[in-house]
């Protein structure tokens, strides 16, 4: 049996997850957050007090690295060493470490089998920052989900605040940008557009909004 596979990938803050997540639903289709497997990488080096841009510190903790991804109501559950870390890798600081893990080509190489595994199991709907361009090469859809980093500072400030935690407008948007050009400048497959990905730009687009186009993008490619 072959299963479908869309790619949606972005910079972060664009809003892929939430919308992935809501396209998976309406399609029944597995959603995959790669952003929140790399997340949990980063959160294990927070862990072990590793440096996670340094290679040297980073790699040797994939040996024995217990990562799991579960689902529990339509809902992604990701679990390290056993523990539910799925809130604990949503803080501001993990955040910074999953792109600076995320450019360790081992980090990379370690992850991308067990991503491609879920596409050949189902049909899935998989966002990050090269699932198009690297992890599913062939995927039946591929959609760049952007939006101004203005626009993702502000939705980002009004997330953190939903949480109860505290954030400054300037200090996340000034990560966001770091994040943009560490992502788009990274040796191993950085941020971009795949040639033959819609480009999807949500900067003055609400949620449904921009759910209603990217449904449209999709039933462009396949028969629903």
């Amino acid at each position: 049996m072959s299963y479908r596979s869309i790619a949606i990938d972005g910079p972060a803050g664009a809003g892929k997850s939430t919308l992935a997540r809501k396209l998976a639903e309406k399609l029944g289709f597995l959603y995959v957050d790669t952003g929140a497997i790399y997340r949990t990488v980063a959160l294990k080096a927070l862990w072990e007090k590793a440096d996670p841009a340094d290679p040297v510190q980073v790699v040797p903790l994939l040996e024995g690295l217990e990562i799991h991804m579960d689902y529990e109501n339509g809902e992604q559950k990701m679990y390290l060493e056993g523990e539910d870390v799925s809130a604990a890798i949503r803080r501001h600081k993990v955040s910074g470490a999953a792109s600076q893990v995320s450019a360790i080509p081992e980090v990379r190489a370690f992850l991308l089998e067990f991503q491609r595994k879920l596409a050949r199991e189902r049909d899935v709907v998989m966002d990050g920052r090269d699932i198009g361009t690297v992890v599913l090469p062939n995927a039946d859809v591929k959609v760049f989900l952007t939006a101004a980093p203005e626009a993702r500072a502000q939705r980002r400030l009004l997330e953190l605040e939903q949480r109860g935690e505290q954030a400054d407008f300037d200090a996340i948007l000034r990560d966001i940008q770091e994040r943009d050009w560490q992502d788009e400048h990274r040796s191993i497959a950085p941020l971009r557009q795949a040639a033959d990905a819609a480009l999807l730009d949500t900067t003055s687009l609400n949620l449904e909004q921009s759910l209603e186009a990217l449904l449209s993008l999709v039933k462009e490619k396949i028969a629903l």
